[in-house]
């Protein structure tokens, strides 16, 4: 199966999000943000498999390129400052890449069928826990609360 074999190759581990993840880069720069000082980037692979389809609503306070990398399209679920839903298929046609701006929430999900999704992620400034929330029932906007409660903890 590809899935294990990227997991292992990569030396992935399970993802707080859903997953499985490996951070590959670390800037060795600093930038002052709203939270404190971060690194200028980071950078992780990130794989959805078949077993762990769905990717948690989350936001956080950077802004987070995705490029696809390899497998099956994946679905990518935002809600922009303003409350509006938008859904994205990366690996599907010309989709191969999508920015999530800092703020916005963000949940991801394999399509029924798929078996897996590569996609690495850059985060800038750098990923950094304290900057993340994950979504509660209260988060989700009124208009789309039907539509986003399956990427709910």
């Amino acid at each position: 199966m590809r899935e294990r074999e990227l997991i292992e190759g990569l030396g992935l581990e399970p993802h707080p999000e859903g997953g499985f993840y490996r951070r590959v880069y670390t800037s060795p720069h600093a930038h002052a943000a709203a939270g404190g000082e971060r690194p200028t980037v980071t950078s992780i692979y990130y794989l959805m498999t078949a077993a762990q389809p769905c990717g948690r609503l989350h936001r956080n306070r950077s802004d987070i390129l995705h490029f696809f990398l390899e497998g099956d399209p994946v679905e990518y679920h935002t809600v922009d400052a303003e409350g509006r839903l938008r859904v994205r298929v990366l690996g599907a046609g010309d989709a191969r890449d999508l920015l999530v701006p800092g703020g916005w929430w963000k949940a991801s999900r394999l399509p029924e069928g798929a078996r897996y999704a590569l996609v690495a992620e850059v985060v800038t400034p750098g990923f950094d826990f304290a900057d993340h929330a994950f979504a509660e029932e209260a988060d989700l906007p009124p208009a789309h609360r039907a539509a986003l409660r399956q990427f709910l903890g």
